[in-house]
């Protein structure tokens, strides 16, 4: 019986367990951490070997194959003396989709992919499809291969999960945009990461699509090195498409083949620059799948948005609150800082993936008040913006951070968090970040 070890108990790791169980390999799960008690009762439940708080090599060595969760580096030293027997590593998502045969719509990119995929999601269940929701969000992808039956997936990928995909095929690939991001495991090259991203076109042929933003720049400067059969659609606010979405006249216009649709900006529930740009890479999906233009329509003009994404929490003494949990890089900061109205207080701060301030530093001149440090270590930005903003003050909960700002922000204005950093330093997640500053500011 071929032997499957699974590195890491999170979601998409227990969800390879169970699908590898299913599947009747001989199944060990390992994680150096500790594993939550709902995932210990699935893997109980499925009567799946597993050990917490450690690796132990002579059990982890002796595999077929490796299946490791997207959240450990390839430089781990567990991965690595993987890697040296010559033991074969792949991610969750190439290991389910073996076992799929449904259609998969896969989107990426360093922002945007979460509204994007659920956006995608929300229009194809309003269509009548029978889809799943899955990859870097919700329950895992292989967790719903085992146990629900989907004609179509959307799949949100990151880029760690691109990077253990090899004979995975996307149908549809959305390629949103590529900013710095991650590049702590990526040599701190921009390339490598960008190569990560296109990962995304792996295997696909003449009938599939690749749809991308023509106005991202270092999207188009690779794009010329990649060789793919997929058909090209891109979509851009800045020049006008034979195929693909653009806008005209405050129209966003898709068209594929001799099809068009067409929809109001005005009429987008999702507000700002980046957002139109997520509205057209689903309208472009929604019209390659032959989805009636009523429904796009009606889809894009009700989509109610994604928690921890520039979500307004609520306003207390005429101070808006803002929980942008969700932005751990520096790209997502700029949209949340340009997207806002009036003074801010901005909570920033967490594990920095070596962040380059520069590309924000004018709006945080217009536009901040105040910075509230919320991080274990916080140099980088104190001396990045020591003479930029006036006031710049450390906190260690979110319960300080909240009352911090609040004390700082004035009536009209706003407090934004809106991290620009990973959660990993004080909280599990980022949605563990987010629910934490919700909860705090209900409690002023």
């Amino acid at each position: 019986m071929k032997k499957i070890v699974v590195l890491g108990g999170g979601e998409s790791g227990i969800g390879a367990a169970v699908l590898a169980k299913t599947k009747n390999f001989d199944v060990f799960l390992s994680d150096k951490g500790k594993i939550k008690n709902e995932y210990k009762q699935i893997l109980e439940k499925y009567k799946i070997d597993f050990e917490e708080n450690q690796h132990t090599e002579n059990k982890i060595l002796n595999a077929d194959e490796v299946i490791k969760s997207p959240g450990i580096p390839d430089k781990a030293p567990i991965a690595v003396k993987v890697k040296e027997q010559g033991i074969n590593i792949i991610s969750e998502i190439e290991f389910a989709g073996r076992y799929c045969n449904a259609k998969k719509i896969c989107i990426t990119g360093s922002n945007g992919k979460t509204t994007t995929t659920t956006l995608i999601h929300f229009l194809l269940k309003n269509a009548g499809i029978n889809v799943g929701l899955a990859g870097n969000i919700g329950k895992s992808f292989a967790m719903q291969v085992a146990t629900e039956n989907y004609d179509y997936y959307v799949l949100e990928l990151s880029s760690f999960q691109l990077d253990g995909m090899y004979e995975f095929k996307a149908d549809i690939a959305v390629l949103l945009n590529i900013t710095p991001d991650h590049l702590d495991r990526y040599d701190y090259r921009i390339e490598n990461y960008a190569r990560s991203k296109f990962r995304i076109l792996q295997n696909m042929n003449d009938e599939d699509c690749f749809i991308f933003c023509a106005d991202d720049e270092v999207t188009m400067t690779h794009i010329e090195k990649i060789v793919s059969k997929a058909k090209m659609l891109p979509f851009s606010q800045k020049t006008t498409v034979l195929q693909g979405a653009n806008i005209e006249d405050n129209l966003l216009l898709t068209k594929i083949g001799n099809n068009i649709f067409s929809i109001s900006v005005d009429d987008l529930s999702l507000k700002g620059m980046h957002n139109i740009y997520n509205s057209m890479a689903a309208a472009i999906t929604g019209k390659v799948l032959d989805i009636k233009n009523d429904t796009i329509r009606q889809s894009l003009s009700t989509f109610q948005g994604v928690e921890h994404r520039l979500e307004f929490v609520m306003s207390v003494g005429g101070i808006k609150f803002i929980n942008d949990s969700k932005a751990t890089n520096v790209n997502s900061v700029w949209y949340a800082l340009d997207s806002i109205n009036g003074k801010i207080v901005w909570i920033a701060g967490g594990t920095d993936k070596g962040n380059d301030y520069s590309e924000i530093l004018e709006l945080v001149k217009q536009k901040v008040s105040a910075i509230v440090c919320l991080g274990v270590d916080n140099t980088k930005i104190i001396s990045f913006f020591k003479d930029v903003v006036p006031v710049i003050v450390e906190t260690r909960s979110a319960k300080d951070a909240v009352e911090k700002s609040y004390e700082l922000a004035e009536s009209g204005s706003a407090v934004l968090l809106s991290p620009a950093c990973a959660s990993f330093d004080l909280f599990e997640n980022y949605e563990d970040r987010g629910k934490q500053f919700k909860q705090a500011v209900r409690n002023l």
